[in-house]
């Protein structure tokens, strides 16, 4: 059991308690008196300590902070909520009046303009939520949740459902009232037109004094003409098939309009007052300027993207554009060089003994791999794998170092070995050979010379000196060296 607060108090006795207003499965809610300004509160207590699961406290404390950041006339006002004892209050502003479930057991049914100003107090509420970002949805409306006021308007209440809360056995999450919930909540799936959908029901079950499931279905939706009768207002038949239509591509995503066709069921006195509910419209210009704003992010969001984009392809163009300038700068100055610098065999006195010395060369390079993979590949790891009997694991390390070291040398000198075979190959007819150091010395400076490479981009082509390495950007977002 759960510890309960002083007899009468809550919060240190500010709260006075009066009695019970209602309770249910997850709570129950108490009448009282705030103390500090003696205005009447009504306090929803949620036994956290004794709780199925965790879930039910989720609920209770999104409750409260979803509560706490709505602002309507037609919704509760929230004061505080706090924990204590175990368990977790949210305290609103007492709404005066009956809830339809009670009015419509005392009454049965409800005029028609009753019915008329709770689908506008509720069009207001709906806009409301959801045109919050991310829209709220209810996801339980029904009699028990609405309160009719004194003045004759209706109040919205309890937002414990507006997550999933009910799991059966076998089933998806569903979230709602049997009889009141659309087709697509059976499915875990809520959507705005969802609470059109239980407004209808609502609106439908105080015409006829019975719960929707008792009315008449045709396939999976119900016949509203049929559950009406034939004397009943077109108006209120063409609303209410909008909105309880079962498909929800299909269905009203808000109220209809009352006064669009004849026989609107506006009082008197309210159609000589004006044509437009102020409230809705106001929330209607307020969410078309939301979403106008939004749509200015959304533009100023994309161009920046698109700079941004811009800038990185413009860098990578730079870079492959400076690589391939410094590849062509490289393989110029090789060309220039060999043509430059090409020496005679004559003058190096090598003559027709060159191709005899790279011929030796090579054969000792070849020898030489031969003696590396006899001794580090095959000799020494046979060795050293031997003595791993005696020695253990450090005898094996040492085996696989020689082995890394055979392999490691092999290449070494298959890279000489190919050197020496291209210099072998490179020497023509004439006895040219292609050697980069110069026969003799040259006399005084040579000039620079440029090379023009043309981009990728078939732009003008880029210019450079060999003795300059600087770069620089010119306006069009193109790289040269000057």
């Amino acid at each position: 059991m759960v510890d309960a607060p002083s007899p009468g108090t809550l919060r240190a006795g500010r709260y006075a308690v009066i009695g019970v207003l209602g309770s249910g499965s997850q709570a129950e809610t108490l009448d009282a008196v705030d103390k500090r300004d003696g205005r009447a509160v009504a306090i929803k207590r949620f036994q956290v300590r004794g709780a199925k699961s965790w879930k039910d406290v989720e609920l209770a404390e999104r409750e409260a902070r979803v509560l706490a950041t709505l602002d309507h006339p037609n919704l509760p006002v929230y004061v505080e909520h706090f924990e204590e004892a175990g368990a977790l209050y949210l305290v609103m502003e007492k709404i005066e009046g009956e809830a339809l479930s009670a009015l419509r057991r005392r009454k049965g049914t409800l005029a028609l303009a009753d019915i008329a100003r709770f689908l506008r107090d509720a069009d207001s509420v709906l806009a409301y939520l959801h045109s919050r970002k991310p829209p709220l949805i209810h996801r339980d409306i029904k009699p028990g949740n609405v309160i009719r006021r004194g003045d004759g308007s209706f109040a919205f209440v309890d937002f414990g459902s507006v997550r999933d809360q009910l799991k059966p056995e076998g089933g998806s999450t569903v979230v709602g009232t049997f009889g009141y919930m659309a087709p697509e909540q059976f499915q875990g799936r809520a959507l705005p037109g969802s609470d059109v959908y239980a407004v209808g029901a609502t609106a439908l079950s105080l015409v006829t004094g019975r719960e929707p499931e008792d009315l008449p279905h045709r396939g999976l939706g119900i016949d509203v003409p049929a559950a009406l009768g034939r004397g009943a207002e077109p108006w209120l038949v063409r609303v209410l098939s909008a909105m309880l239509e079962p498909d929800p591509d299909k269905r009203a995503t808000r109220v209809p309009s009352l006064d669009s066709e004849r026989g609107s069921a506006r009082p008197a006195q309210q159609r000589t007052a004006g044509r437009a509910d102020w409230r809705a419209v106001g929330a209607t210009i307020a969410g078309l300027a939301e979403a106008e704003l939004r749509a200015v992010d959304l533009s100023r969001e994309h161009r920046h993207q698109l700079r941004d984009e811009g800038r990185r392809l413009r860098k990578e163009l730079k870079e492959q554009l400076r690589d391939q300038t410094r590849r062509a700068r490289r393989e110029a100055r090789s060309y220039r060089a060999a043509r430059r610098y090409g020496i005679s065999r004559r003058r190096r006195g090598l003559g027709p003994a060159a191709p005899l010395l790279m011929s030796v060369v090579a054969l000792a390079l070849t020898l030489a791999r031969v003696a590396n993979f006899g001794l580090f590949r095959v000799l020494l790891p046979t060795l050293l794998f031997s003595l791993s009997w005696v020695f253990g694991r450090p005898a094996r390390r040492a085996a696989h170092r020689c082995m890394e070291v055979g392999l490691a040398g092999d290449r070494g000198l298959q890279s000489a070995l190919e050197a020496v075979r291209g210099r072998l190959f490179s020497i023509d007819v004439e006895g040219e050979a292609a050697f980069d150091a110069p026969e003799t010395e040259t006399s005084g400076p040579t000039p620079p010379r440029r090379t023009r490479v043309a981009d990728e981009t078939g732009q003008s082509p880029v210019e450079f000196e060999d003795e300059d390495e600087k770069w620089q950007e010119d306006p069009r977002g193109r790289s040269e060296r000057r």
